[in-house]
């Protein structure tokens, strides 16, 4: 496993982030598309020698009802991404869970496509920007933002000592440290570091 694990560190370092190009018009939000990620880790796994094959289980399918009284099919599928090195014939597998909705025949190929895109997202240690965890309406229902040091309604906070902060700051920091930091402890940061 010497040789594909020295492959793999290198395609984790090619693919250490993937920018969010998708826009999800409805809610409102940017994500890292599956084409973007997929296009990323495959010239990275070429570029290494070393192939992939991708193996879907159907978990599960059932109809579920949406809130407009509309009939779809939740699939939920389970994948085995199989990375083969090409010189010494070592082999490393990758699993990935995902669900996908919809009203025609796609259900099974969102959730396959979901699974695979976060395979890779995980096991490659991939950023995106992304952190599921990070989840400002429940934040502000449990913390409404009059109670935060500093902070007019509606705005973004410093993680780490709760002072208003603007958007472009939350970005920078967001990207550079992984958590929406004020300017001072950015530069605190940069000071232990």
């Amino acid at each position: 496993m010497q040789k594909i694990a020295k492959k793999f560190v290198e395609v984790m370092r090619d693919c250490s982030h993937v920018a969010k190009n998708g826009t999800n018009d409805f809610h409102k939000y940017k994500y890292a598309t599956a084409t973007d990620v997929l296009e990323k880790v495959n010239a990275s796994l070429t570029k290494h020698g070393l192939a992939s094959v991708v193996t879907p289980n159907l978990l599960s399918m059932q109809q579920v009802t949406t809130a407009k009284g509309n009939v779809e099919q939740l699939a939920t599928v389970e994948v085995s991404v199989t990375l083969i090195d090409a010189e010494s014939g070592e082999s490393l597998t990758l699993k990935g869970l995902g669900s996908g909705q919809d009203a025609g025949d796609k259900a099974v190929a969102k959730s396959q496509t979901m699974a695979i895109k976060y395979a890779y997202l995980a096991s490659l240690a991939i950023a995106t920007g992304d952190d599921p965890e990070a989840d400002r309406h429940t934040d502000e229902v449990m913390h409404p933002p009059a109670q935060v040091k500093n902070n007019p309604i509606n705005s973004l906070t410093c993680h780490d000592c709760g002072s208003a902060i603007s958007q472009k700051v939350a970005d920078y920091s967001k990207n550079k440290y992984g958590r929406f930091l004020c300017l001072d402890c950015q530069r605190a940061k940069k000071s232990v570091a």
